[in-house]
């Protein structure tokens, strides 16, 4: 069934709360493991059911925000998921205490019981009022970046929609675009500011009430962090910035002589050629078409997957006005169907999206495949990205498709931009970390805690009198900072990951590929450490680990920087 014909119905949602209710309650009286096991897969039909309709809603809500149906729809969702889930975790209260736990074990895994462990750390009923507020206030955000109506050399753009404006070979064009898209920002200054501090103080609220002093604990169990924590995070960040700050140093120095601007600024960075980055070459549906080719010729396994998306015209990637900022991939349970979001902008981006997203989706595609529960169909979400963040990379190969007599600039400047990534990743993550420690911070205060790491991070920025960049507020164009606290660091512990994936691929590309193949095939059955060590690689927690990786990459990229 193809996208736009799956039907939707507003699910009763406080039915399915009630009747989550007796399946806890029937779990508590199970005489057997068998018994559980059915609980809980009946459990897991109702779940794909409500989860089926959130989906669909969601979706149809971020294609046209200004769609009042689905908006009242979202909005319906963001009142009554929070029940539900509260209910969905005193079932998984109700499995965890039974006596015939041991058979959830020995039918999934053990990891099973540990995901389960850590959901009902993460929530209580007590929270649902706050859930609601901070789901409203999380929307509220979105609505807003989804309204940019930019002015812009007589035109009006979005956000999306400026982004070729601000890697434009002319300077005066790229800085003009990062002023217009500053003065949107600025234009709204209160409302980030007010928006954000409801957050800080909500979700500290939440942290207090189930035993916290701060959210940063909350948050990293609501991201189901099995096999690290936060003290691997912080050795993870401080890895970058000892070893791989210094080289993307070094690249950001050969990319301003590259394109001839020895004052170097922040407008001059998303320019990585002085005669134009790379673009794809064609309309949206023929960089499609080529996804499809490149996919069908990757693997017999990608191939199904890819004709299983376009059949059923699992895509929306076209900006346009009103539609939702960003990218993302989701899974209608109900119809076993990854969907893929996006904004196509006619830049770069536009094919990562076919690599980065499709990821995730073909991820997705294989869990389906299998009789998993919705609990295991896919690992943490640090891991989720180790699928759509290798594809990037093992795609290679087919990139030609898309940029032709550009691909040797796609190949360089893509390899760049991960890597020089990794020290933003680190300072979104210790900016949240930082501000979650001290929720009283003002707005302005805030703001110079970003200035100031900067400094630690990225320290070649030169925001010079940008609007809304130089006050340290450009934070806030970043979705996750707003509506998925410490998911960020989740794409450094990827990337790492990745980079060692397409190093081993220039050595033995289907190795590379079958291990790739091997730790995707896992789905959500083993943790980020035991899913790292199963393709043989190495976390970025290892001393050391980030410095080879790093001196390994440029050593590539100096072989390849012929421009």
């Amino acid at each position: 069934m193809k996208f736009e014909e799956m039907p939707y119905t507003r699910p009763d949602i406080a039915a399915a709360a009630k009747a989550l209710e007796k399946l806890a309650a029937d779990a508590k009286r199970a005489k057997s493991g068998g018994e559980l096991l059915q609980v809980f897969e009946a459990a897991g039909r109702l779940q794909d059911e409500i989860g089926t309709a959130g989906t669909l809603a969601s979706v149809r809500h971020t294609v046209d925000t200004r769609d009042a149906y689905y908006s009242a729809e979202n909005d319906y969702f963001d009142e009554q998921i929070p029940l539900f889930s509260d209910r969905v975790l005193s079932l998984y209260r109700a499995l965890l205490a039974s006596p015939h736990r041991a058979a959830l074990d020995e039918a999934h895994g053990p990891i099973l019981g540990q995901k389960l462990e850590v959901a009902v750390k993460s929530s209580d009923e007590k929270l649902i009022p706050l859930q609601q507020e901070e789901n409203a206030l999380e929307t509220e955000y979105e609505k807003l970046y989804a309204s940019a109506r930019i002015p812009f050399q007589g035109r009006e753009l979005t956000v999306a929609q400026l982004g070729p404006y601000k890697q434009h070979i002319d300077r005066a064009t790229r800085k003009e675009a990062f002023e217009a898209e500053g003065g949107f920002f600025d234009e709204h200054r209160e409302k980030l500011d007010e928006l954000y501090d409801k957050m800080v103080k909500n979700r500290t609220e939440q942290a207090r009430l189930m035993g916290f002093d701060t959210f940063t604990p909350l948050g990293d169990i609501r991201m189901e962090r099995l096999g690290y924590t936060r003290k691997e995070i912080v050795a993870c960040r401080e890895e970058v910035a000892l070893g791989i700050v210094p080289v993307a140093q070094t690249l950001y120095e050969r990319q301003a002589r590259r394109i001839g601007v020895p004052d170097f600024a922040f407008y001059d960075v998303p320019l990585a050629f002085k005669d134009g980055n790379p673009t794809p070459k064609g309309s949206p549906e023929e960089i499609l078409a080529a996804g499809q080719k490149m996919y069908r010729a990757l693997s017999k396994e990608t191939a199904e997957f890819i004709d299983f998306m376009m059949e059923r015209g699992l895509f929306d990637v076209l900006a346009k006005p009103g539609k939702a900022p960003g990218g993302y991939c989701t899974y209608i349970a109900g119809y076993k169907s990854p969907f893929i979001f996006s904004n196509f902008n006619g830049t770069a981006g536009d094919v990562d999206v076919l690599t980065h997203e499709a990821g995730h989706a073909f991820a997705a595609y294989l869990a389906s495949g299998r009789d998993l529960p919705g609990e295991l169909r896919s690992p943490g979400l640090e891991s989720c990205e180790i699928h759509s963040m290798s594809m990037e990379f093992l795609t290679g190969e087919y990139h030609g498709l898309f940029f032709k007599e550009d691909t040797p600039k796609y190949e360089l400047s893509h390899a760049e931009d991960t890597l020089t990534f990794l020290p933003y990743g680190c300072q979104v993550d210790e900016f949240q970390h930082l501000v979650y420690d001290q929720p009283g911070l003002s707005p302005q205060q805030r703001c110079e805690l970003w200035l100031d790491l900067e400094k630690k991070y990225r320290p070649w920025n030169d925001f010079a009198d940008l609007p809304f960049y130089s006050r340290g507020a450009g934070w806030q164009r970043q979705l996750h900072i707003y509506t998925s606290p410490f998911y960020y660091i989740d794409y450094v512990l990827a990337q790492a990951v990745a980079l060692q994936f397409f190093l081993a691929s220039q050595r033995d590309f289907e190795d590379a590929w079958q291990r790739y193949l091997r730790l995707t095939q896992k789905a959500g059955t083993e943790d980020y450490t035991g899913l790292v060590a199963s393709a043989g690689l190495r976390t970025p927690f290892e001393p050391g680990v980030m410095r080879q990786v790093g001196q390994e990459m440029l050593h590539w990229l100096e072989a390849k920087d012929r421009f």
